[in-house]
């Protein structure tokens, strides 16, 4: 348990003092007018304060990755947790913080225009491809964990629930933001947290379960290599892309730019702590009854419902279910909904009326649909994939900004290369991907990121400053 202590203890630090250098670096002015002041529509562009916007940030990166991931990445032992803890601090919350303090710089953009604007227009139409499509996967990936558990619980079939999921998904993308989002949503948030001590809790005071140490032997449970397998698996919980699709959705509410760490450094810290609990409970279970693993690992929504059956009352055990239906669905809407609004910007097309959102909206939601009928674990290993990319090109972009503003811009050049060397390692080697020796693959992985870190070294160290 002292691993686990130690590693939380990390976390929280991070935030007051990792946290409050990027905020130096960036230079965070409280007097400089944020987007919402100046386009507020009715829509997107909403005022929100500092707190409700931290719960819905938090609410709309979290839903299911902190924890079916999680689940999937203990068989790698111990090592998730030093993944989590460090992945967190040094490359999941400075990614957030990046992808929500330029979008809320750049009047609410949506990371390809981000992209557009520090990197170039090269990069810009391939990010938007792969934002929207990676939106479209989260939603139906955790609309079809949610509808699961519901059907497994109410021996319904899981169709209905999908199709019920959607349509309010479809809702709830096309409502203004206060509506359902602003209002709705941090009390979700809530529910989520208390979902994460409750387990926790009930954890630490059960004598029948301890906490692994990082010493502790045998609990390396898979046949697969930590790199680049462990870093894919536990996505959501270190590092996302996704994150990014996120952050404008809430810089177009935010009244302070004040409000940039807590509410983005702040919301990935607090995601790194959930994914951590899940980790330490995940370990727990298979340090007992390492014949868990593998099928805990393959039915996550099964693991989770067993696991708060064994630690929990009745109560708890509804507390959780609620809380793995509601928030990932939550998730998935607002995947759906930043999807839209990409669309929209990349075709600069008015959001105002109803009828221009439906247009957009309604493809969006009839493709994620379709993708329920997938392999829900293969869907997730290409979202796994396809978010490393996406939050390379953002840690790029922020390093872009950091280097016109001669401030130290190794905070996200060295994370962005870590996202690259992993992409490229796990697309080369991975079963849906080239499928080489992990030799080979690694070592091919290792060159062409030094290459992409050349180029890009030279081709925008010297580039002159931009206006904001």
């Amino acid at each position: 348990m002292y691993s686990f202590i130690l590693c939380f203890v990390l976390l929280v630090s991070s935030y007051f003092i990792y946290g409050k250098l990027l905020e130096r670096f960036v230079g965070v002015d409280e007097n400089r007018q944020t987007p919402v002041w100046r386009l507020e529509d009715g829509v997107d562009y909403m005022p929100m304060s500092r707190l409700k916007a931290f719960l819905v940030q938090f609410l709309n990166i979290a839903g299911l990755g902190p924890i079916f991931g999680v689940i999937q990445g203990a068989l790698f032992g111990p090592s998730a947790f030093l993944w989590i803890t460090f992945g967190t601090i040094f490359v999941g919350a400075v990614h957030d913080f990046f992808s929500g303090f330029l979008s809320l710089r750049n009047d609410g953009l949506t990371m390809p225009g981000i992209i557009s604007k520090y990197l170039g227009t090269t990069a810009q139409k391939f990010i938007a491809i792969v934002t929207v499509v990676t939106g479209v996967l989260v939603a139906a990936v955790f609309s079809t964990g949610s509808a699961a558990l519901i059907g497994s619980l109410t021996n319904t079939p899981v169709f209905y629930w999908t199709v019920i999921i959607f349509v309010y998904f479809l809702v709830a993308t096309l409502f203004p933001v206060d509506k359902i989002i602003g209002r709705f949503y941090p009390l979700f948030g809530i529910l989520f947290l208390v979902m994460v001590i409750l387990m926790t809790g009930a954890l630490i005071l059960n004598p029948a379960y301890t906490i692994p140490e990082f010493t502790t032997q045998g609990l390396y449970l898979t046949d697969k290599n930590i790199f680049p397998y462990l870093f894919v698996t536990i996505a959501c919980g270190a590092i996302s892309g996704f994150h990014a699709s996120q952050s404008p959705i809430v810089a177009r509410c935010m009244k302070n730019e004040n409000d940039a760490r807590p509410v983005f450094f702040g919301a990935m810290v607090l995601e790194g702590l959930t994914a951590l609990c899940w980790a330490a409970i995940a370990l727990a279970f298979f340090h007992v009854q390492p014949q868990l693993a593998a099928g805990y690992a393959a039915a996550p929504t099964v693991a989770v419902y067993e696991m708060a059956t064994k630690l929990l009352n009745p109560i708890g055990v509804v507390l959780i279910i609620l809380g793995v239906v509601v928030c990932p669905i939550s998730t998935g809407d607002t995947a759906l909904r930043s999807s839209r609004i990409t669309v929209a910007d990349e075709l600069h097309i008015d959001q105002g009326k109803l009828t221009s959102r439906l247009k957009i909206a309604l493809p969006l939601f009839i493709a994620g649909f379709a993708l329920t009928f997938v392999d829900f674990t293969l869907v997730w290993r290409y979202v796994a994939w396809a978010q490393l990319l996406v939050g390379a090109a953002v840690l790029l972009s922020g390093t872009a900004y950091l280097m016109r503003k001669k401030k130290p811009y190794i905070v996200t050049f060295a994370p962005a290369v870590l996202c690259t060397l992993i992409t490229f390692g796990y697309i080369l080697q991975a079963p849906e991907g080239f499928r080489l020796s992990p030799f080979i693959a690694n070592s091919i992985s290792v060159v062409a990121t030094v290459i992409v870190s050349v180029i890009f070294i030279y081709k925008y160290r010297n580039k002159s400053q931009v206006e904001e």
